[in-house]
């Protein structure tokens, strides 16, 4: 992944409640990210839906917004992989639901099998607005992966481009890495003293990646490391919650296979319940 990753950006176009603002946020992260919008559409083309579509992108007509509509009929899910690998889309917008009268969202059915098949990129967003909501504060995993640099390099190009003020790196440490049973005060001594050596290798991890970052990407953005002890995705995902981030950064997992399904990957804590808007880079 470069440092611009984004090229091109496809958003399911449902014609539900949550239209007018799901096409205002994706349309904004297009003229953000200099990227061109293919608006995904389940069904048969119609007069009324390329008004509609037409009225609803009008505002960002004088911004030049570069975007094409897809008709194809069929099951949603396959329409919108398909969609995705034919046009070449880095990044695939998805709304999340919300649980019937609680502040806590989830991916639904069909969302959460796009997000695991999916080849690109995956934003979930789980509230949609007409008037932009600023992104100011990051949260992004820091494990130890193959993956994770390219990650965190994509995040400070995502918080630059959207004029973040914050990015808080998250090293999750699974907490059998502490592999001392604490029973007295020589053993929490001894625990502590392995946790503060295990903190400062992670530490030095991640600044050695963002030493690689060139300095327009990480300028004016506070940058935190939180080491955390716990259970890799469930950690992350609430401190997410707590800190009042604006946007979890994951990785997208390697593999999805049987065992996984049995034991589930960390992405599906995320999914299980959405902490804030959640972007899964592949």
């Amino acid at each position: 992944m470069s440092l611009q990753p984004f090229k091109s950006i496809g958003i399911g176009a449902a014609f539900s409640p949550n239209l007018k603002a799901n096409l205002h946020e994706a349309a904004r992260l297009s003229l953000f990210f200099k990227s061109k919008l293919f608006l995904i559409h389940v069904g048969e083309v119609s007069d009324d839906k390329v008004k509609m579509l037409k009225i609803f992108l009008k505002p960002f007509e004088k911004d030049n917004l570069d975007y094409e509509v897809v008709y194809k009929p069929g099951n949603p899910v396959d329409v919108i992989l398909s969609t995705t690998e034919e046009k070449n889309i880095d990044l695939l917008i998805l709304g999340a639901v919300q649980r019937e009268r609680f502040l806590k969202y989830y991916v639904g059915s069909i969302a959460r099998k796009i997000t695991r098949k999916a080849k690109c990129s995956v934003l979930l967003l789980i509230k949609p607005s007409v008037e932009r909501v600023p992104c100011e504060h990051i949260v992004v995993n820091g494990l130890e992966d193959p993956k994770t640099e390219q990650t965190i390099k994509a995040s400070f190009y995502v918080g630059k481009q959207l004029k973040a003020e914050k990015i808080t790196i998250v090293e999750e440490i699974k907490q059998e890495q502490v592999s001392v049973k604490v029973d007295d005060d020589k053993s929490l001594r001894r625990a502590n003293i392995i946790k503060e050596r295990i903190r400062l290798r992670e530490n030095s991890r991640i600044k050695e990646i963002l030493e690689h970052i060139p300095e327009k990407y990480t300028k004016n953005i506070v940058t935190k490391l939180q080491p955390i002890f716990g259970k890799q995705g469930y950690s992350i995902g609430h401190y997410a919650q707590i800190s009042r981030a604006d946007l979890l950064v994951m990785n997208a997992p390697s593999k999805m296979t049987f065992w996984d399904r049995l034991f589930p990957h960390d992405i599906e804590h995320i999914l299980t319940e959405l902490p804030t808007d959640v972007l899964i880079l592949q």
